[in-house]
């Protein structure tokens, strides 16, 4: 899985040494098998998600982080400024950080932790601990009804300039399940979405890619100039361009 991962058309491939290793697996075999890895796939844009910080395992992921070096350091279950702040301090000089909301006490924080600084790009809702974090009676990572923290996530994203991405949707044989997730976390200003097959990676990319009607409705509006007029029977402004200016970068 690791030798094709770098091969499939995701735009980022997350080598996981959190919740994709058991504990009795937490080596530092495992952590060569990383380092590999990083480096097979230099063509594509590879992160590393690590322990969370304050596990026994964070410090040594983090030192064969700085001998891989990967592009981006994924922290889960960040849960303050000084998750962000410790990571930050032991990964090379350039290695961007994407911070995983997971936790109840994330979420009451994500504001303060999308103001960290500290070389962080994005924040990643993280939908299975969130919901076990809340006692959620639900069993597949990604159903449930999550509005409150994917809104709350993504508006503290843009307030500070960073990417907001959906976590996964773990029914790999529900494609209309996965379009349905992808679709909501579009519809709240989401960058993208985290796959965990590779039979998913192309549905995502769809929901996410503008089609051609879009964007030639988009280009519509911009051409209409930017004060209130009418366009396709609906009301058009300032506003509404800056929408479409959006929707075009997106399919960029």
């Amino acid at each position: 899985m690791l030798a094709k991962a770098p091969t499939l058309a995701a735009d980022e491939i997350v080598v996981d040494l959190e919740d994709g290793v058991p504990p009795e697996e937490k080596t530092d075999a495992t952590r060569a098998q990383m380092v590999a890895a990083v480096r097979a796939g230099a063509d594509a844009t590879v992160a590393v998600r690590i322990n969370g910080v304050g596990s026994p395992w964070w410090r040594d992921d983090l030192a064969a982080v700085a001998d891989a070096r990967p592009e981006v350091v994924v922290i889960p279950k960040v849960e303050s400024t000084e998750d962000v702040a410790a990571v930050a301090e032991l990964v090379p000089a350039g290695t961007g950080i994407e911070a995983q909301i997971e936790t109840a006490r994330g979420l009451v924080e994500v504001e303060r932790i999308a103001a960290a600084g500290h070389g962080l790009e994005a924040l990643v809702f993280g939908p299975g601990d969130f919901g076990a974090s809340l006692g959620v009676p639900v069993l597949t990572i990604g159903a449930g009804s999550w509005d409150y923290a994917l809104a709350r996530i993504v508006v503290a994203a843009r307030a500070f300039g960073l990417q907001a991405v959906d976590g996964p949707y773990a029914a790999i044989r529900d494609l209309g399940g996965l379009r349905a997730s992808a679709a909501h976390a579009l519809a709240h200003g989401y960058d993208g979405k985290w796959v965990v097959h590779p039979d998913q990676i192309a549905p995502v990319n769809d929901v996410f890619t503008p089609s051609p009607e879009e964007l030639e409705r988009a280009r519509r509006i911009l051409a209409a100039g930017e004060g209130a007029t009418l366009v396709d029977g609906e009301m058009v402004d300032k506003a509404t361009h800056r929408l479409a200016e959006a929707l075009v970068a997106r399919a960029r």
